[in-house]
């Protein structure tokens, strides 16, 4: 497998290339079918006396779905066990839902006769949410702010993805998220997939319409 290591703020030791090299023989035998491991470590420091962290992150390329893992921690080295221990348990509990979904099909399930999907929960999105997301009052702090804040949303933009819910739960359980945002290609919606209970999991759809005259007007 091709190892590429990057640090942004913060030097790469031979040492900590090493380390790696060694942690990352773990998740091989997990993922047959990748061909390079993206290590980036990012170094922070916050004002306000904030403690300065490490945030590792992983990315798995190969001939399947990207998978991605990340950990904060103020020693890089205990940051990057963390994220191996999540990619791990990533890539194990795709496996397992892929032989359990073989075994037992649950949850999410496309009906070809009705045309209908199964076992699987459909809500509108929280009006207040939707309010609040698209007139700013969230206050949204970007990676580049240093500014000590007790709520941080980081923002990260993504090229639109159509696929079938079935495939974005599977995506999902691979970058080891609660949720995954695509394009329905059912439907063409914009729809989040969400992780319940167990192997249950949700969906919410948006429905594109017009917006009201008074958003226009102003």
């Amino acid at each position: 497998m091709e190892t590429s290591i990057v640090g942004v703020g913060v030097g790469i030791t031979d040492r900590f290339r090493t380390v790696v090299e060694e942690k990352i023989a773990r998740v091989q035998p997990l993922a047959a079918k990748v061909q390079r491991l993206d290590v980036k470590v990012t170094h922070r420091a916050y004002r306000g006396g904030r403690v300065p962290d490490e945030t590792v992150e992983l990315t798995l390329v190969g001939k399947g779905p990207v998978v991605r893992a990340e950990a904060v921690d103020g020693d890089k080295f205990v940051a990057l066990d963390l994220a191996i221990d999540r990619m791990s348990q990533q890539l194990r509990r795709a496996k397992e839902k892929r032989v359990d979904g073989r075994q037992h099909p649950r949850g999410a399930h496309f009906e070809k006769g009705s045309g209908s999907l199964e076992g699987i929960d459909v809500e509108p999105a929280s009006a207040d949410v939707l309010h609040a997301v698209a007139t700013g009052t969230v206050p949204v702090q970007h990676d580049e702010e240093e500014a000590y804040s007790p709520v941080v949303i980081r923002t990260k933009n993504f090229d639109a993805e159509w696929m079938t819910v079935e495939e974005a739960v599977d995506r999902m359980e691979l970058v080891g998220h609660d949720f995954f945002l695509f394009v329905d290609v059912r439907t063409d919606h914009p729809s989040v997939v969400y992780r319940r209970k167990g192997w249950d999991y949700g969906v919410i759809s948006l429905t594109a319409q017009a917006p009201p005259a008074e958003a226009l007007a102003s």
